[in-house]
């Protein structure tokens, strides 16, 4: 077994970690609630400063999608980019793994 399958160990140990990390911190936790790092860092801001959060104006004005739909379709668009990417750089460690084979 040797070196012949070490990404694939260290891919499935990564994930069985980052599962158990989850699973500890999320039961840890039961009653929490997810509200994501851009509230929590307004809220932040806003108790430093001594400004209500509702009075706080980003800078560059965020993109609202005209509706839900769209924003679930840019969403899966991105999700879509995101496994092409890991597909080539899979693929290709699979062709350089190949072709050091054959040589």
């Amino acid at each position: 077994m040797g070196y012949k399958y070490r990404l694939e160990i260290l891919a499935v140990v990564a994930v069985l970690i980052f599962c158990a990390l989850f699973l500890y911190t999320s039961s840890i936790m039961g009653n929490a609630k997810y509200t994501g790092s851009d509230m929590v860092g307004a809220e932040k801001i806003a108790w430093l400063a001594g400004v209500p959060a509702d009075e706080i104006v980003p800078l560059i004005p965020q993109w609202v999608p005209p509706s839900g739909e769209i924003e679930s379709a840019l969403f899966a668009l991105q999700a879509a980019i995101g496994g092409i990417m890991v597909g080539l750089v899979f693929g290709y460690w699979i062709g350089q793994k190949k072709g050091t084979k054959s040589t």
